[in-house]
C-alpha cells in the first residue's frame, strides 16, 4: 500500500512555496517549488501566483491529492482576521472560501505558526512530546502555536502580549538584534524576559524554537535561563510546507 501524500502550500510575504510531502515520513517527494508573492499581496494577485505554483504540482502529480494552505493570518473557519507583510484587504475575507472557488477543490486553510508547529509535533523537535508545547518562529515578528498533546490550539498570538508597555514582537523578535544593533548576548536578554513570561503564564512542558535564526540556536538557547526545556526546531523552510500539507490529510 503507497504511503498517503498531499500537497502543502505556504505563503508568506515574500515567497509562495509548495511541495507534495510523504505524510508517513515527513520528506518532500517532489521538488520544492517556489514564485516570488506579488507585490502589495493582494488577494486577486495571492490566488493567481499560488495557481501558478499549483499547476506545476498538479501537471506532475495530479489534482487529486490533499490541498492544505497556510497564510500569515489569525485564520478562523476559513476567514483570514489579520494579516501580516500583506494586504490588509485579506482583513475580514473568507480565504478558505476564495481560495477553493479559484481552485475547484477542498482546501484546509491554516495560519502559518499553526503550521510549523504541527510539523514539529507530527515530524520534528516535539515528536510524542506530552503535555504543553509551544512552538514560536522569531523572525520579522513572533509567530506562535500551541499544541497539547499533539493536538493544535490554533490561532495564538504570543508576539503580541504586551510587555513593559510594549508588544513584546518589537522587544524580542530577530529583526530587533538589526534594529537595534544588539549582540547575541543583548538579544538573549530580551528573549529571557519574553520565555520567562510565557513560562509563567502557560507553564509549559516544552519550547520549540523556530524561524530561520533557529539555525543559529547555540549562539542564544544556552543563554537563556527557564524551568521549560528550550529546543530548536528541526524544520526550518519547509515547515510550514510540511504542516499544511499533514492537516489538510488529518
Amino acid at each position: 500500500m503507497a504511503t498517503q501524500h498531499a500537497i502543502g502550500i505556504d505563503i508568506g510575504g515574500t515567497g509562495i512555496k509548495g511541495a507534495v510531502v510523504d505524510l508517513g515520513s515527513g520528506q518532500l517527494v517532489s521538488g520544492r517549488r517556489k514564485v516570488a508573492t506579488p507585490e502589495g499581496g493582494r488577494p486577486a494577485d495571492i490566488l493567481t501566483a499560488t495557481g501558478e505554483l499549483l499547476a506545476g504540482l498538479s501537471d506532475e502529480f495530479g489534482d487529486a491529492l490533499p490541498l492544505g494552505v497556510c497564510f500569515p493570518a489569525i485564520v478562523k473557519h476559513g476567514r483570514t482576521l489579520s494579516a501580516a507583510n500583506i494586504s490588509k484587504e485579506w482583513i475580514g475575507l473568507p480565504a478558505e472560501e476564495l481560495f477553493e472557488d479559484a481552485f475547484g477543490r477542498e482546501i484546509h486553510f491554516i495560519n502559518d505558526a499553526d503550521a510549523a508547529g504541527y510539523a514539529e509535533s507530527r515530524y520534528g523537535a516535539a515528536v510524542d512530546a506530552d503535555g504543553l508545547v509551544i512552538l514560536t518562529t522569531l523572525g520579522t515578528g513572533i509567530g506562535s502555536a500551541f499544541l497539547y498533546d499533539g493536538v493544535l490550539v490554533p490561532n495564538t498570538e504570543l508576539g503580541h502580549i504586551e510587555l513593559d508597555g510594549r508588544e513584546a514582537e518589537k522587544n524580542a523578535a530577530y529583526s530587533a538584534m538589526a534594529r537595534d544593533s544588539l549582540d547575541w548576548q543583548e538579544w538573549a536578554t530580551r528573549l529571557q524576559r519574553f520565555y520567562a513570561h510565557v513560562e509563567f503564564i502557560f507553564s509549559p512542558d516544552l519550547f520549540v524554537v523556530g524561524g530561520g535564526v533557529s539555525k543559529h540556536h547555540e549562539q542564544f538557547l544556552p543563554l537563556l535561563d527557564l524551568k521549560t526545556p528550550i529546543v530548536p526546531a528541526v524544520h526550518r523552510n519547509n515547515a510550514g510546507i510540511l504542516g499544511a500539507a499533514s492537516l489538510a490529510a488529518y
